[in-house]
């Protein structure tokens, strides 16, 4: 069995979702073909870092992420940290020949994203982002019809992604809402999953018409005091698809009484999908073939209980009729990766695929500073 040994930087909410993955994929899949482990660790301070590799067994305790991008004993480079800081790991750690996972969005220019997936691919490595909302079952259920061509010809969709998490002006802003560390605002935290989601199902975008929000441009900073908002909080677009479909994404931390409410529609020719991350065991389909008669016939959308039904060797644990979560998610997205890494077999969502979504993402926002409708 291949021993896979991973160095992560950054445990935030996110490192700690990273290795809960990594330290349960025995008890999701099984078996598996690789024995995947969190080696070495770096956060921003040395008590932090002892502490976190005290608590969870991890043999390195860094604040210098060029421990582990060095260390001969990694295979893995796994990126947690804020966006402004992804390019320059991205390129140390390819340049050491390590195989790298990294949280989205993958830089925070499209040039940046653009250098990064052709070095990753020069590399001959195994370099995937984190688009984890594709790894729920119900999306890749309907992935499966689409490509079963039972939707027909894409006509239309429309996306939004919500939370509420911007509605208390009281609540010190995290470094999601400040530009300077994210570099982009909701777009670039919530919309990259939204415009990823899309591209996977429906296709490459063409073209974007995008406008931005912020509702609340004073605001508690992060050390309580009051701080001008600059990051988008809001940010809704029109989109044409380069197979013809046009359709909206809506994404916002300003809905009041959202948690995490990812909806997604698609429209074919033939039937039609819809999904609620509300509802995550449940893809609805339509299918416009079936007949309508007396008291309605077969007509109608179809609850599909995806729930732990995964395919093999996934839906194991804890049983095929349970519950799913977000969390699932994270779990299939990491089972990919480092599937991928032990068999050498490259698996999507590559890094080229993360600059698909980046380009996007900046045409976007030129969209919305020059008013106007922008090419891909």
């Amino acid at each position: 069995m291949k021993k896979l040994n991973i160095g992560l930087i950054g445990f935030g909410s996110m490192g700690k979702v990273h290795a809960y993955c990594v330290d349960n994929l025995k008890y999701y899949y099984s078996p598996l073909d690789f024995d995947a482990k969190i080696y070495g660790v770096c956060t921003t301070t040395e008590k932090k870092s002892a502490a976190v590799a005290r608590e969870y067994g991890f043999s390195v305790a860094t604040t210098d992420e060029d421990v582990l991008i060095n260390d001969p004993n990694i295979d893995v480079i796994d990126i947690c940290t804020p966006n402004i800081y992804h390019y320059e790991t991205l390129k140390k750690a390819i340049a050491a020949k390590k195989h790298v996972y990294c949280e989205k969005p993958l830089c925070v220019t499209s040039d940046e994203a653009n250098e990064i997936a052709r070095l990753a691919k020069d590399s001959g490595l195994i370099c995937n982002v984190v688009f984890n909302n594709r790894f729920l079952a119900p999306f890749l259920r309907a992935k499966q019809i689409i490509d079963d061509g039972k939707l027909g010809r894409i006509l239309s969709f429309s996306a939004e992604y919500l939370h509420n998490s911007c509605t208390d002006i009281k609540r010190p802003a995290g470094w999601k809402q400040d530009r300077n560390i994210c570099g982009g605002g909701v777009l670039f935290d919530l919309g990259s999953h939204v415009l990823d989601l899309v591209y996977f199902l429906c296709g490459e975008f063409e073209s974007v018409n995008g406008c931005s929000q912020i509702a609340f441009k004073t605001r508690a900073g992060a050390d309580g005091s009051e701080w001008q908002t600059n990051a988008d909080e809001a940010f809704y677009l029109t989109a044409t698809l380069k197979c013809g479909a046009m359709g909206t994404v809506s994404v916002s931390k300003l809905a009041v009484g959202s948690n995490d409410d990812l909806n997604l529609c698609i429209y074919g020719e033939k039937g039609s999908i819809k999904f609620n991350m509300m509802q995550p065991n449940f893809l609805y389909f339509y299918d416009g073939t079936s007949r309508s008669g007396a008291l309605g016939g077969n007509a109608g959308y179809t609850a599909i209980e995806c729930v732990g039904r995964y395919p093999t060797p996934g839906g194991l644990f804890p049983a095929p009729k349970s519950p799913s979560s977000w969390l699932r998610g994270h779990v299939g997205s990491m089972y990919e990766f480092l599937s991928s890494v032990s068999t050498g077999i490259p698996h999507s969502p590559d890094f080229s695929d993360a600059a698909h979504v980046q380009a996007v993402m900046e045409a976007a926002y030129r969209s919305d500073k020059e008013r106007r409708e922008i090419k891909i």
